[in-house]
């Protein structure tokens, strides 16, 4: 696995969303994790997708009256089977972070990378996800100088919870550490 000089995953799969906007300059050095579910606590539909590309149909379930209108995106979805998909090229800056801060830095978009785990705060991962986002890790790493990587609570405490309690981040650290 290995991303290209326009920040796009070699042979992956790509949906592009039109959420994001030119980054300004600067290393792009933190990889931020998050978790998503559409509708929440359900998995394998086409909700965070449409979410991503602004075609989410505010009737299909209840939760997305509140949601349909927000415009978001991530670089990265990885599904709970391990598939991965693009929605926005590492070079350009996804709209997944919000208002958070990082190490004192604020505006993390501007210098992140962010990944969606299908998932919630109460179940765990699969194996799969594990497998993905640490082949992903690795291949960012070799493309960007990453000095850290943290969760979306960690960046905004106040307002967020994920990857949430069930994210093993020995497990993912110490696989990244073995590589």
């Amino acid at each position: 696995m290995r991303i290209d000089a326009q920040g796009l995953l070699v042979g992956g799969d790509c949906i592009p969303s039109p959420n994001f906007d030119e980054r300004p300059a600067g290393a792009i050095d933190l990889l931020v994790i998050h978790n998503i579910s559409l509708p929440p606590d359900k998995f394998g539909g086409d909700g965070v997708q449409r979410l991503f590309t602004n075609t989410l149909d505010a009737e299909a379930h209840p939760y997305y009256r509140a949601i349909a209108g927000l415009k978001v995106s991530a670089h990265f979805f990885i599904r709970r089977d391990g598939r991965l998909i693009q929605f926005v090229p590492c070079s350009k800056r996804a709209w997944h972070a919000g208002i958070s801060s990082w190490q004192g830095r604020e505006r993390c978009n501007d210098f992140s990378i962010g990944v969606e785990l299908e998932g919630c705060d109460t179940l765990p991962f699969t194996d799969l996800q594990y497998e993905a986002l640490h082949r992903l890790t690795l291949a960012l790493r070799a493309t960007y100088p990453l000095r850290g990587i943290a969760g979306h609570s960690d960046i905004a405490p106040q307002r967020k919870t994920d990857p949430g309690p069930h994210f093993d981040w020995l497990r993912y650290l110490s696989g990244l550490c073995e590589a």
